[in-house]
């Protein structure tokens, strides 16, 4: 039997540094789409890199990063990507700018899955007119240096040098993903992104990754079923019950020390509960089989428990 070999390990390269001419020049990366900074979303995407270098001037961040800077600043793409692989030691590196409002976790999965399985310098995404995006990619970190290395050899330094240059040199591979390659290079483009991530079949899993990010929580969990556990409280209980089994299900789960697991059982209990809370409610529920006693005259109401004090109020039924 092959003994199993975990993916060699990956670092990432955010380009954050530009001037966003095209937004009048607004801090780009700071700028928000579903109450996330774009930057923030990018780095949420580079969760599983083991060092991941942000070129910029330093700034808060939901995520610790490396921060380098090109010299001097504002020297264009390559000249930022060349500052960045200083701080990168590992094999393969996914280089990114920092406007990219719907990259995730399995798209940079991607990237690097196809690059490991392949002979190619690198991998990129096309948009949807097949146009390269050189900066939403996964690169050889070897072959990076070299071509970096020959074009300031050929031209005397990467400042300036457009990133057609570097791709020029390299044998690319290329996967099409129109959702994951869109950027923000416009004002407009913000307005199309947040419109997106409100629209019905996105709104709940965006929502869930920024409460996540906000609060540094790293759980992946069964949406499905803490949306059925809240609809049951909330049919079988009362509504505000709904958001307070959800809370006190997370709460229990915490407090067993966390983790998908945790929070399966303790809502597997409270849906239980739930259920049982249901049955009782219905007039002609009959007693569950733990809660029986003697026999019954046929008087007696089946849902009464063998303790309860008969009620002596004067209207009462």
């Amino acid at each position: 039997m092959t003994a199993y070999e975990p993916p060699a390990a990956h670092d990432a390269v955010v380009l954050a540094g530009g001037a966003a001419r095209r937004l009048g020049g607004a801090d780009k990366p700071g700028v928000r789409v579903g109450g996330r900074a774009l930057l923030d979303r990018v780095l949420a995407a580079c969760d599983g890199a083991r060092t991941t270098v942000v070129v910029a001037a330093p700034r808060p961040t939901a995520r610790p990063v490396t921060w380098a800077r090109e010299d001097p600043p504002g020297g264009g793409p390559l000249a930022a990507l060349d500052a960045g692989l200083r701080h990168t030691t590992a094999e393969h590196v996914v280089v990114l700018s920092a406007d990219l409002p719907f990259l995730d976790e399995r798209t940079v999965g991607r990237l690097l899955d196809t690059l490991r399985g392949s002979a190619a310098d690198g991998v990129l995404l096309t948009d949807p007119d097949g146009r390269d995006q050189p900066l939403v990619a996964a690169y050889r970190t070897r072959r990076l240096r070299e071509t970096l290395a020959l074009l300031a050899d050929r031209h005397g330094s990467p400042h300036g040098l457009p990133l057609r240059r570097l791709t020029a040199e390299l044998n690319l591979t290329r996967i099409s993903d129109p959702v994951a390659s869109f950027d923000c290079d416009t004002w407009d483009d913000i307005a199309s992104a947040r419109a997106r991530i409100r629209e019905h079949g996105h709104v709940l899993d965006e929502w869930i990754s920024a409460v996540k990010d906000e609060l540094g929580i790293d759980l992946d969990v069964d949406v499905k079923e803490l949306l059925d556990l809240a609809r049951d409280a909330a049919h079988g209980v009362a509504r505000p019950a709904a958001p307070l089994t959800t809370f006190l299900v997370g709460y229990a789960a915490a407090r067993a020390g966390g983790g998908p697991e945790a929070v399966a059982e303790a809502s597997r209990k409270a849906v239980a509960l739930a259920a049982r809370w249901a049955q009782e409610s219905t007039p002609e529920a009959p007693v569950a089989p733990e809660a029986s006693v003697a026999p019954k005259s046929p008087g007696d109401r089946p849902d009464v428990a063998p303790d309860a004090t008969h009620d002596t109020r004067p209207d009462a039924g």
